[in-house]
């Protein structure tokens, strides 16, 4: 993959997070303003949520260090990871919608 091939394909997926991050701070907002139980259950997926947020920072970084052969499995590796997180997103927006 070339060097400019590797930097769109960096910054889609920079781009892609920070649009997640927005969903992620709605979560924590309609999570201050819910009744107890729906407050759980938004405080469970908003530790989900972070934990997945943190690793595809980390996979990320590394992408950005890597190259050859080490570029082409950890990009393998943070698509699994990044679709995981694209399904949570998901499922926890159809969840709890109001």
């Amino acid at each position: 993959m070339s060097d400019e091939s590797k930097k769109a394909y960096i910054e889609k997926l920079e781009a892609k997070l920070k649009e997640w991050t927005a969903e992620f701070d709605k979560f924590k907002e309609k999570a201050k303003n819910s009744e107890t139980k729906v407050k759980e259950e938004y405080h469970k997926k908003i530790e989900d949520l972070r934990a997945r947020r943190e690793d595809i920072k980390t996979r990320i970084r590394k992408l950005k260090e890597s190259s050859g052969g080490t570029w082409e499995e950890l990009k393998s590796g943070t698509e699994k990871v990044w679709q995981e997180m694209k399904d949570a997103i998901e499922k926890g927006t159809s969840k709890f919608k109001h």
